[in-house]
Formats: C-alpha cells, structure tokens, sequence
C-alpha cells in the first residue's frame, strides 16, 4: 500500500473549491491565502498523478475524474469529522464547535429569543451559525459543512435524525385600510386571486404557504415576490397584496411601525413543524437531542 495518501488538508482545499468555484473565495472560506490553496491542490494532484482541476483566467472547471474525487473527498471528510465527534461526545455534553445552518424564515425570529440564555447557560458551546436555504442548508449537511440544520417541515431532506422543536402556524397579513371587516379566521377560499405575494423561490416557506392553502390556481397568480419576510411585510403596507406570515415571525414583532393586520389562517394543514435535523448515525445525536431540547425551551 502507498504511504503517500492525501491529507485532509488538501482534500479540505479541493471541495471549498468546488463548493465556491473561485480560488480567492475558496481560500477565503478556508482562511488560507490563495497560493495556499492553490498549492495544496496541486500538491493533491502531483500525488494523485491526475488533473482534477482546469485552469483558466476566468472559468474554474472540474474534470470528470475531478467531480469523482470531490464526492469521495467529502465521505472521508464526513469520517473524520465523526471522529472528532466521537471523542468530544465522550466528553461534557454540549460542549466545544458546534456548527449549525439556519433558514432565512426562522434566523431571524427565533435565535435572538434563544441564543442569550444558551451562551449564558452553556458557555463551553461554541456555536456557528450558517444562515442558507432549506435545499443549501441539507447539502451542506450532507457534505458535512454543518452540523445540524434548524428548518420547516415537511421538506425533502434524505436520510436524517430530526426532533420536532414545535409547530408554527400561518397568518394571513392584510393592509392597514382593507375596506372590509375581517373575520377572526380566514378561509384559503377568501384570498384573492392576484394578490397573494410569497417568497421567491429556493424558500420552503413558499410551499408551505401553498400547500396550506391547497388552491393550485393561487400558484400562477403570485407574480409578485419578495427576497424576505421583512421585504413582504413592506409590500402589503404599501397596498401591494396579501401575503402569508409564520406564527414566530409575528410574535418577534415584524409588524411593528407598519399597519398590517393578521389573522390565523383556518385550514386543515395551516402549519409548519419546526425541527432540529441532523446526520444519520451521528456520534453527537445526544447533543443534537439536547440542543432541540434547549430549543423547546426557547
């Protein structure tokens, strides 16, 4: 057997490359200059005797062999992160890097309720938040950029752990001067064709909202997207629309300084599931069940 075999390093170095598809924003993720980088990809290819790697002034370009050897680089790396992981369950619970991704449509609602208490409560945690879409956020699970992935369900995330942190239901948001009275409840049936206003897409949150209303006909007719929660808010304030709000977002106040008007949405699915997910056979499960716990508390 050869004693020359790739280091972590250098198989570090090829799959933020490929991941980034740029040698100084590679770099940068890896906090290694670019001729670091550069380098160590290289030295990875001398001692491979292939080219994974085309080179040119503008375009970074895999080659088929290239593309092999990032999907093998990221199973080895996901090993070794199990080791570490394994020696550091050993230890105190809930302790050391913890590295977690976030959806845009929970972030922003729901840590600055609870992470004061967990850095006061569990000071040898050190946590990494990734803020990135349901689908960015499951394949840097996968790849094993992270951790763990705080997001809504049901979405398609393979083979995984999950704990149900808790449920969170929808609100219909209308403008400040709707020329009717609203009941206290609103039926999908009542909304508007043309003016319901959602996220654009790559946000679950857009088929959750969708899917809780169950009207195909309400998909054609959203011409009109917002990039967040915030940005939709703005919009129906404006007179623009009606779009559909989470529970979390409303209690964390996003309707302060705006004269929007929420009621619950009244229909049979008019709900998220908010859950904490990770990988299969993880040897930190009873941290990740422990930080779902800490979550619930919240």
């Amino acid at each position: 057997m050869s004693t020359y075999l790739p280091t972590i390093r250098q198989l570090q170095y090829l799959v933020a490359l490929h991941e980034h598809g740029h040698f100084g924003r590679a770099a940068d993720a890896s906090f290694v200059s670019q001729s670091t980088l550069s380098a160590g990809i290289r030295e990875l290819e001398t001692l491979l005797g292939v080219t994974l790697v085309e080179r040119s002034r503008r375009v970074v370009r895999f080659t088929p062999l290239g593309q092999q050897v990032v999907e093998k680089a990221h199973a080895l790396l996901r090993q070794a992160e199990d080791l570490s992981d394994l020696v550091r369950a050993a230890g105190q619970p809930l302790t050391g890097t913890l590295r977690m991704s976030v959806i845009p449509t929970i972030a922003p609602f729901m840590l600055p309720r609870i992470l004061p208490r967990l850095r006061r409560e569990r000071p040898e945690l050190e946590l990494f938040l990734r803020e990135e879409t349901s689908s960015d956020a499951v394949e840097s699970l996968h790849h094993g950029r992270v951790d763990c992935v705080l997001l809504a369900l049901p979405f398609p995330t393979g083979e995984v752990e999950q704990e149900i942190i808790g449920e969170d239901r929808f609100y219909v948001a209308y403008p400040g001067d709707e020329p009717r009275d609203l009941p206290k409840e609103i039926r999908p049936e009542t909304i508007e064709d043309g003016r319901l206003l959602l996220l654009e897409d790559g946000h679950c949150l857009k088929e959750h909202a969708l899917a809780a209303c169950n009207r195909p006909e309400l998909r054609a007719a959203t011409s009109m997207i917002g990039t967040s929660l915030h940005t939709l808010v703005q919009m129906v304030d404006n007179g623009l629309g009606v779009t559909m709000l989470p529970e979390m977002a409303l209690e964390a106040g996003i309707l302060k300084g705006t004269n929007v008007i929420a009621r619950p949405l009244d229909a049979p699915a008019a709900a998220r599931d908010i859950a904490l997910i990770w990988r299969k056979n993880s040897p930190r499960e009873n941290d990740f069940r422990l930080l779902a716990d800490e979550l619930r508390a919240g």
